[in-house]
C-alpha cells in the first residue's frame, strides 16, 4: 500500500519449487519484467544451494519469446541466465499444468499457507512484505508431511540437494536488452546517457545489453563496442577514441603540448606565434584557433607560413588569426607576382635570338 495515497498496490509471487522435495522458493515483486524475472531465478537458485539441470518455467513473455516446441524461442537475458548457471530451459506446453505439477501444488498451498496469512497485514515497503513471506514459507518447507515421513526441507537435505548443481559465483549479473539507433555523432543514447560506437555504424540500429556496470553494444551478433555504465549523472557522454572519425580524432588529440611540438618543427617564429596565442586565449579557444592555423599548411608552404609569423611579431604582441591570414595571403600574392616577373625576364632575355635563316643563313 501506498502510505502516502493510501493506494493499493499490486504485487506479484514469484514461486519456484523442487520437483522431488517440493522444496519452494517465494519472493514478492512490484512487476514481472524481464529484470525482476531474471533476478527471482538468482535468488532462488541462492535459497537452494544450487541449480537444477532443468527449468520448467510458465510461458511468460519475459521469459519465453515464443514456446516453438522443442526449441523455444528465450529472452536472451533469460537464455544468458541458462548458459551462465548451465541448465536447459524447456517451457511448459501451453494449456498443459501437469508438465509442472510440483509448481502448480505449491502455487495453491503459497495461497492458502502464505498469502491468505497474510491479507490482514498492512505493508509500506515490498522488503517489509518480502521479510514476512519468508517467515511463512519457512514455516511450510519445515511442516511435517500428512501422508509421508519427513518435511520439505528434510527431504531436500537427505534426498535431492546432493544433485543439484553447484552455485556459480559471482551471482549472474541482471542483463536488460535495448534496441537503438545510432545517431549522427556516433553516439547512442541509455538512459539518458550517451556511449559512442565506432563511426561507421551511423544512422544503424543495434542491440544493447546492459548489466548493473557495463554497457555493450552488438551489431548483427558481434560486439562493437563496450562502455562502463554511467550512472551517477544525466545528460555525460562516454567517448572512445578510437570510434571517432580522423576528423574528431585529431581535434580530441590537440594540446598545447602537440601544438608547441608542431610549430617547433617549421621555426621559432611560428613557435612564438602558437605560445603567444595560447597564453592570450583560454585554453580550448586558443586549441581552437591553433586548429585553425594548422590546416593552413595544407595550402600553404611552411617557409611562408614562418615567414608571416616573423612579420606579424614586429608588428604586434596580440597577434590573431584573422591578422596573420591577411599578411600570409599578402606573401603569397607577393611570391606569385615575383614568381610570374622572374618568368617574363626569362622570356624576354631570349626575345632577340635569332635564328640562321633569319640571316640568311642555311
Amino acid at each position: 500500500m501506498d502510505r502516502e495515497s493510501g493506494e493499493k498496490i499490486d504485487v506479484y509471487i514469484f514461486v519456484a519449487t523442487l520437483s522431488h522435495s517440493k522444496l519452494s522458493y517465494v519472493e514478492g515483486f512490484l512487476d514481472m519484467k524481464s529484470s525482476n524475472w531474471i533476478r527471482a531465478h538468482v535468488h532462488a537458485f541462492e535459497y537452494f544451494e544450487g541449480v537444477t539441470e532443468t527449468l520448467v518455467p510458465d510461458n511468460l513473455k519475459t521469459g519465453v519469446i515464443k514456446p516453438n516446441g522443442a526449441e523455444p524461442i528465450l529472452n536472451e537475458a533469460y537464455r544468458e541466465l541458462a548458459d551462465y548457471y548451465r541448465t536447459v530451459i524447456v517451457p511448459t506446453r501451453v494449456v498443459k499444468p501437469k508438465d509442472k505439477a510440483s509448481v502448480e501444488g505449491s502455487v495453491g498451498l503459497v495461497s492458502r499457507q502464505i498469502i491468505a496469512a497474510l491479507r490482514n497485514i498492512q505493508c509500506f515497503y515490498l522488503d517489509e512484505l518480502n521479510e514476512l513471506i519468508w517467515e511463512k514459507l519457512t514455516e511450510v518447507n519445515n511442516a511435517p508431511f500428512q501422508k509421508k515421513k519427513g518435511s520439505r526441507r528434510s527431504v531436500f537435505e537427505e534426498e535431492e540437494e546432493p544433485y543439484l548443481q553447484p552455485l556459480r559465483y559471482p551471482a549472474f549479473q541482471i542483463t536488460d536488452w535495448r534496441i537503438a539507433k545510432v545517431q549522427l555523432n556516433y553516439h547512442i543514447q541509455v538512459d539518458r546517457n550517451y556511449y559512442s560506437v565506432p563511426y561507421e555504424y551511423v544512422q544503424c540500429s543495434v542491440e544493447v545489453r546492459l548489466t548493473e556496470n557495463l554497457i555493450e553494444v552488438y551489431f548483427k551478433q558481434s560486439r562493437i563496442a563496450s562502455h562502463k555504465r554511467q550512472l551517477a549523472l544525466v545528460g555525460q557522454y562516454s567517448t572512445l577514441v578510437d570510434h571517432m572519425p580522423d576528423h574528431h580524432r585529431l581535434y580530441m588529440e590537440h594540446t598545447p603540448d602537440s601544438a608547441r611540438e608542431w610549430a617547433e618543427d617549421i621555426g621559432p617564429f611560428t613557435l612564438s606565434f602558437v605560445e603567444k596565442i595560447l597564453s592570450n586565449n583560454v585554453e580550448k579557444q586558443a586549441l581552437k584557433v591553433l586548429l585553425n592555423f594548422q590546416n593552413l599548411t595544407k595550402k600553404y608552404p611552411l617557409s611562408l607560413i614562418e615567414t608571416s609569423c616573423e612579420i606579424l611579431l614586429t608588428i604586434t604582441e596580440q597577434p590573431t588569426l584573422s591578422t596573420f591570414k591577411s599578411i600570409l595571403t599578402r606573401q603569397k600574392k607577393r611570391l606569385d607576382k615575383k614568381a610570374t616577373t622572374t618568368n617574363h625576364l626569362v622570356d624576354d632575355s631570349h626575345g632577340f635570338v635569332r635564328g640562321a635563316t633569319y640571316f640568311g643563313g642555311k
